[in-house]
């Protein structure tokens, strides 16, 4: 990796409607052309995206949307496009025109609120048109993070970048300046992190996948050593080491092998089950695996894959757990896939959705798929967290998480004991049946 994915990149949405220069104004934020600017409406047909390096703030992807006073039918679907932005944005900026606020951009300032973004709002064209005090008191009744700039004014580039940049930092979400560990919190400095990847057909070519290196950087930062072995070798390196390793973290698809292979005072879990915490919610995804025990045939279950790659003939998403599932529950099961940023709008009509570690998405936009299942009512974990219950090792692949490991113990021991209490009822009428026999 010569670059810093866009998963771990700020993300800055700008929204606004056609024409108000939101590419002109990113091309002044970037100092180079990076977006085709032009007078006819509707320039900008999807989601651009450019990343760049913003000191202080560090690397960052721009999102700009097309214009979303777009009447046409070919508008329409670039409108759908541009609101999915809405959930994997952390914050998000509005372009507006001096003088010239409309029901679209109090829907922008809306959205950004109900999905409890940051918002930023900036008045382009000041070189044309000076905003009234009214025009800006009327802002201000939506954000008090404003800037008036003009982008094509060059002389003043560096003023503009340096308050919009103040207005971005002052917005930050803290989770991207300290964002929850992956497994720094997992292994001592001077400890020991053992990661066993598997080399199959699905490993890329002379390369690690992006959770892999992403956890070997985590744990060189924290001043651990990493020893990385493949599955078959991984007994062995136990055997030679002279210290215990602080945490075993394998492959899903190798987890069954891993905990026959490590002693119970070893501490193992997933490359998944920590992408589960750091991109996502580690104790709702606990919860949702805990109902995979009720899918029954014909159950309706959504396999959600974040990227979109080349599917081989034996995927993991799309055949190996769909594969392993109906295997556990032995019964046929209606099992839809989705990939890249494809997701259904209506998720209430399936039992259960399980998603990728999410490693190519921002946590903001994994967290925004766990709120849409809540409110549709549906429980929802990942791939890891399934692989390890349906092969019966998810307590232990979860150990090192307490509040997880809890919380699919709550969901156990409440469902056990409602059908204790269902059998005590059959039982209590089965037998006011007898005595009245």
């Amino acid at each position: 990796m010569q670059k810093t994915p866009k998963s771990l990149r700020l993300q800055i949405a700008l929204f606004g409607r056609t024409n108000v220069g939101k590419s002109s104004f990113l091309n002044m934020i970037a100092g180079q052309d990076v977006a085709i600017t032009s007078s006819v409406s509707g320039t900008t047909t999807d989601v651009v995206e450019k990343s760049m390096e913003l000191l202080p703030l560090g690397p960052v992807v721009f999102l700009d949307t097309a214009g979303l006073d777009d009447t046409t039918e070919l508008g329409q679907k670039r409108i759908q496009k541009t609101e999915q932005v809405f959930g994997r944005a952390d914050i998000v900026t509005i372009l507006c025109e001096p003088n010239k606020w409309s029901s679209t951009e109090t829907e922008i300032a809306a959205k950004a609120k109900d999905s409890k973004l940051p918002l930023i709002v900036v008045v382009n064209k000041s070189d044309i048109e000076t905003p009234s005090d009214d025009f800006l008191l009327e802002i201000k009744g939506f954000t008090d993070n404003l800037l008036v700039c003009s982008s094509t004014d060059s002389e003043n580039r560096e003023s503009y970048l340096n308050k919009y940049k103040a207005l971005l930092k002052a917005n930050c979400p803290a989770d991207f300046i300290k964002p929850p560990p992956l497994v720094g919190d997992l292994v001592r400095p001077g400890g020991i992190a053992l990661l066993i990847v598997p080399i199959d057909l699905q490993a890329p070519k002379g390369r690690l996948i992006l959770p892999q290196v992403q956890t070997i950087r985590d744990s060189l930062d924290n001043d651990a050593s990493v020893i990385i072995v493949k599955e078959r070798e991984y007994a062995h390196m136990l055997r030679l080491l002279n210290q215990k390793p602080d945490i075993v973290i394998c492959d899903s698809q190798v987890v069954m092998k891993m905990v026959a292979d490590t002693p119970s005072d070893i501490p193992c879990t997933t490359f998944s089950v920590l992408f589960s915490r750091l991109k996502g919610d580690i104790e709702e995804m606990a919860r949702g695996a805990a109902t995979i025990d009720l899918l029954k045939s014909g159950s309706k279950v959504l396999m959600a894959e974040a990227c979109s790659h080349h599917s081989l003939a034996d995927d993991i998403g799309r055949v190996k757990i769909p594969r392993w599932l109906r295997q556990y529950v032995g019964a046929d099961l209606d099992i839809e896939c989705y990939a890249g940023r494809d997701y259904p709008a209506d998720l209430s009509s399936f039992d259960l959705i399980i998603h990728c570690g999410s490693c190519v998405y921002n946590r903001n936009e994994t967290l925004s798929r766990i709120q849409q299942a809540k409110d549709a009512g549906v429980p929802i974990t990942n791939y890891g967290i399934a692989i390890s219950h349906i092969q019966g090792v998810l307590e232990r692949a979860i150990a090192p998480f307490p509040a997880a490991l809890k919380a699919f113990n709550d969901v156990i021991s409440k469902r056990e004991q409602k059908q204790d209490k269902e059998l005590s009822l059959k039982e209590r009428i089965q037998s006011k049946l007898n005595s009245a026999d």
